[in-house]
């Protein structure tokens, strides 16, 4: 939990997210993650002034086990001094146990957004998905709290100012509002009414504008002139000069493209704009693509 000190922005830890939301897709399949719709609504997750501290605290926790599919799990809250925003002791169940910093026993609308990331700790444990590295399975945990529609509340946690700041999770406010835009495309959905902070709602905008560029690179055929012309001269140079695959990635990113030579001549491999598993296609004009793992339909001008 960041508290009144400098919130990091931008997209660092774009790999990281990416390569979780292919690890959902992978673990659960595409109806298990569609079947986490419609998003938990903001009168569900409802924390008022004059609310019971514990009893709100353990309806909101409710709220949020059903709707990521815990059925047999039991929160107990509890709230203590400590450093970070949360912890929760993972163990075998029915019941865990969930501990709050005390900082929000009086700024309880924060108190759905800390449950709801300790909370997708017990379904990943569950579902037995984990990255290597705190770091990097807190960015997992991050990515699929928001990308299974309770993460909005992280970044709505999201405030800053010219004197103070605070933001929960381990994304930059960016990374946050680029998972939400992944879902809103995914899912049909408009989180904007959702948001109580401007600054969670700038965020999402810009992440917002960084998920749509996904879906405008070649060889995809709403990819714009510059791409485009880019992309021919890459091929033009991996037709001359064929090479195993990647040699000719003009970007050195998991959103690169990259031409290889297949048996059956030129290949291009992209990344799905939905699951962001790669994709390998022949380069012969225009192709539509099936995205083998998230069943996603492309239209490509290869």
């Amino acid at each position: 939990m960041a508290k009144d000190s400098e919130v990091v922005h931008g997209y660092p830890h774009l790999d990281t997210v990416r390569a979780a939301i292919t690890a959902l897709y992978k673990r659960i399949s595409p109806d298990g993650v569609h079947s986490y719709a419609p998003s938990v609504l903001p009168a569900d997750v409802a924390f008022a002034d004059q609310d019971d501290l514990h009893l709100g605290a353990q309806r909101v926790a409710h709220a949020l086990v059903q709707h990521l599919r815990l059925p047999d799990a039991r929160m107990v809250v509890s709230f203590r001094e400590m450093h970070h925003a949360a912890s929760v002791e993972l163990v075998g169940g029915p019941e865990y146990f969930i501990e709050l910093n005390d900082r929000f026993r009086t700024h309880r609308r924060d108190i759905g957004a800390a449950l709801a990331h300790e909370i997708m700790h017990v379904l990943l444990h569950r579902l037995d998905l984990a990255f290597p590295g705190t770091r990097d399975n807190e960015i997992l945990t991050d990515t699929a709290t928001t990308y299974l529609g309770a993460g909005w509340l992280l970044l709505d946690a999201f405030r800053e100012d010219g004197v103070s700041s605070q933001k929960l999770g381990y994304l930059t406010p960016e990374e946050f509002g680029y998972v939400l835009a992944k879902r809103a495309i995914a899912f049909g959905e408009d989180p904007s009414p959702w948001f109580t902070s401007p600054q969670g709602y700038t965020a999402y905008t810009k992440g917002r504008a960084m998920a749509l560029r996904d879906a405008q690179q070649p060889p995809l055929t709403t990819a714009g002139w510059t791409g485009r012309h880019r992309y021919a001269k890459e091929r033009r140079l991996a037709r001359e000069h064929p090479a195993p695959a990647a040699a000719h990635s003009p970007e050195a990113e998991s959103s690169a493209y990259a031409f290889e030579q297949g048996p059956d001549g030129l290949r291009v491999s992209f990344p799905c704009p939905t699951c962001h598993q790669r994709i390998r296609v022949p380069v012969r004009g225009r192709v539509r693509a099936r995205c083998g793992l998230c069943r996603t339909i492309l239209e490509c001008d290869t």
